[in-house]
């Protein structure tokens, strides 16, 4: 079986203002799809069929095949985006992720602004994390497609800082667009759910 686009757990209009409904035209219809379709159209030729989407992710980097990699790294960390958005205030953290947030970071204000600082402050293409390393959260951010599951990291959260996932919306101006994404459109119940360790399956697929 090739690999799917997944569907979305929400409305496409469900997070405007934060994210319209053009933003997920394009950046989950196009961009996302367009990883989907480059990479099943390699299955065949690198001799991966019916493997899952991480198998994939690994062989890509393994073998230094940049293509391969790239493609399908994109659907995986997309796949694991849209998980982390949720509909304005319909999450926030509590219980066990709280308490950790609280030790780590010294509270809910502060990790914002390290993620919002970190993944402001990357350079060009990428993605901010919030991992779980050592029984501790971190605050991280990778490049192009690079993605924890290559990394024998534990992902939590994502934000996707490439240019076409906030263009349509504000322009140029990155800082703003994770403001208002970290501030109000987070599913903490799913970075929770995370805690477990499993996260890396929750954006798998079986090819």
């Amino acid at each position: 079986m090739a690999f799917e686009l997944p569907e979305l757990p929400y409305a496409r209009d469900a997070l405007q203002p934060h994210m319209s409904s053009e933003t997920f035209d394009y950046h989950y219809g196009k961009h996302h799809k367009a990883y989907v379709d480059k990479t099943n159209g390699m299955l065949g030729e690198k001799g991966l069929e019916g493997a899952s989407l991480i198998e994939v992710i690994r062989a890509g980097k393994d073998k230094g095949d940049k293509g391969l990699f790239n493609n399908s790294a994109q659907i995986w960390n997309h796949s694991f985006f849209w998980q982390c958005l949720a509909p304005e205030g319909s999450t926030s953290p509590s219980g066990k992720l709280k308490e950790m947030i609280d030790s780590d970071f010294g509270g809910h204000d502060a990790l914002l602004e390290a993620l919002q600082t970190e993944s402001a402050n990357h350079f060009a293409s990428g993605w901010g994390w919030l991992v779980l390393n050592n029984g501790k959260l971190e605050v991280t951010s990778l490049h192009d497609a690079d993605t924890p599951v290559v990394h024998g990291m534990t992902p939590l959260l994502t934000v996707d800082v490439w240019e076409h996932a906030y263009y349509i919306d504000y322009r140029n101006e990155r800082p703003r667009f994770l403001k208002s994404v970290l501030q109000n459109i987070i599913n903490w119940d799913f970075v929770a759910q995370n805690l477990d360790g499993n996260g890396a399956e929750r954006a798998n697929q079986q090819g």
